[in-house]
């Protein structure tokens, strides 16, 4: 991770510590950066970068900077308007953009923002560029062998034109539905749009598919998105199925890149759980390539226990879906996600796209003819106790000798019963300890057993 951007693009508190200045850089030297990389291979034609953007108040404000940036060092800027991350890497990697840019904050609250970069494959943006970038916002960068503090301003007809490209959005809509297997004819389908990017394109997709659909958290006012709503706020969605006797429900988070599963009872279905039906159905079909599914470290005990029963393989990642997709690439898998609803299936998509998933999970209950319910059967999640303590030295406390050896011990008395995961915060001074086994009261005791540890030896604030 970089000083301003992270596992997920540059993000913070809109015009605190991400601002429209930020913004306007980031546009200066992507413009000129890719502009330039065609001018030295032959080529004089502008750079060519879509945008995306979610729907709070700032998105608009970071729009109207990125566009001026670029323009002004000479790329042309396409919009896709209000649309989802996953739509800007397709959108990147259909149309020969040279990169993508997605204005969002994702799960976080309206006053946050990001700035989420795509290359021109549709997948996140490389770390040599990010650092580029992260040079240029610092006042001076090397590259094409030559230092610079400011990048050069295109002249006369040199300057950038802007080109309302809302034509790429629809386009992405009409892929979604011809990925549609099976018509959804009367089956009820609530949608949670979490009143952000999803809201104008998860209804229509499933509207043409033949589903019943029922729509809640689809009026975005720039201040509400995520606001109890989506997929962190699921327990609105829960009530909402069973309320209404629907068949399935789905919600998905600001920029529409995760998605979670109620099904009719009104129970969830998590990442863990989607990873589980869709392997399954895979390894069924003799379609699971390389038989292995991709997780991380976060998924849960259970979903491993389920997968060694099915005789089907997984790999363990760092968090993040950016190390799950860099694990998939580079070994041939073509199924991997995390807990909290990322999923990317790499035959149809470069990143975790949700309302893929929710298709994904449609093709799956259509093709089986089965409820929800019933896909779940052979998958028993394990209680999970998680504690984050807050500590003077995360690094420390992870690698002190008898914090070791306490967290050996647990893993000894778990077995094969369960597990223990002790990992520094990527982005808070925390220590995160999790276990997860048969019991609540089994994980709480080993839990405290390891934190009483860390705090003795001195690393726990107040």
């Amino acid at each position: 991770m970089g000083k301003y951007f992270g596992t997920d693009g540059f993000r913070g508190e809109a015009n605190e510590n991400l601002t429209a200045d930020h913004a306007y850089k980031i546009g200066r030297f992507l413009g000129w950066y890719y502009g330039e990389q065609k001018r030295r291979n032959g080529d004089d034609t502008p750079a060519r970068i879509v945008i995306g953007k979610d729907t709070r108040r700032s998105s608009y404000m970071f729009e109207y900077t990125l566009v001026g940036g670029l323009v002004a060092s000479g790329a042309d800027a396409y919009l896709l308007h209000v649309t989802t991350t996953p739509s800007v890497a397709y959108v990147a990697r259909t149309d020969n953009f040279d990169c993508g840019i997605m204005i969002s904050a994702s799960h976080n609250p309206y006053y946050d923002n990001g700035i989420k970069l795509i290359n021109g494959n549709g997948e996140k943006m490389d770390e040599e560029t990010i650092a580029l970038v992260e040079d240029y916002l610092d006042g001076k960068v090397e590259v094409f062998g030559e230092t610079y503090e400011e990048v050069p301003y295109a002249h006369k007809d040199r300057i950038g034109c802007t080109v309302d490209y809302v034509a790429g959005r629809n386009r992405y809509v009409g892929y979604l539905i011809s990925l549609g297997m099976y018509s959804f004819k009367g089956i009820k389908v609530g949608l949670d749009c979490a009143n952000g990017s999803s809201w104008n394109i998860a209804k229509a997709v499933f509207d043409a598919l033949g589903a019943k659909t029922y729509v809640i958290n689809a009026q975005p006012d720039g201040t509400n998105i995520n606001n109890n709503a989506g997929s962190t706020h699921i327990e609105g969605l829960q009530k909402y199925v069973v309320d209404n006797g629907l068949d399935v429900g789905f919600a998905y988070d600001g920029d529409a890149d995760r998605c979670l599963c109620v099904d009719e009872k009104g129970n969830l279905v998590d990442g863990d759980a989607i990873l589980y039906i869709y392997g399954k159905y895979m390894k069924e079909r003799g379609k699971l390539l390389t038989n292995t599914v991709v997780t991380t470290v976060m998924s849960n005990f259970g979903l491993y226990k389920a997968f060694d029963e099915l005789g089907i393989g997984y790999a363990k990642t760092a968090v993040g879906d950016k190390y799950v997709y860099e694990y998939m690439t580079n070994n041939g898998c073509i199924l991997g996600g995390e807990q909290s609803g990322h999923i990317i299936f790499s035959k149809y998509a470069s990143t975790g796209d949700g309302i893929l998933t929710s298709l994904k999970m449609m093709e799956v209950m259509m093709a089986r003819k089965k409820k929800m319910s019933e896909l779940m059967e052979g998958l028993h999640i394990y209680p999970q106790v998680l504690e984050n303590v807050r500590v003077t030295d995360k690094k420390a406390a992870q690698d002190d000798a008898d914090v070791q050896s306490a967290v050996r011990a647990v893993t000894e008395a778990l077995g094969d019963t369960g597990r223990i995961l002790v990992r520094e915060s990527g982005t808070e001074p925390l220590l995160r300890v999790m276990v997860e086994a048969e019991t609540e009261e089994i994980c709480k005791k080993y839990v405290d057993q390891v934190v009483d540890v860390v705090k003795k030896k001195g690393y726990v604030i107040g």
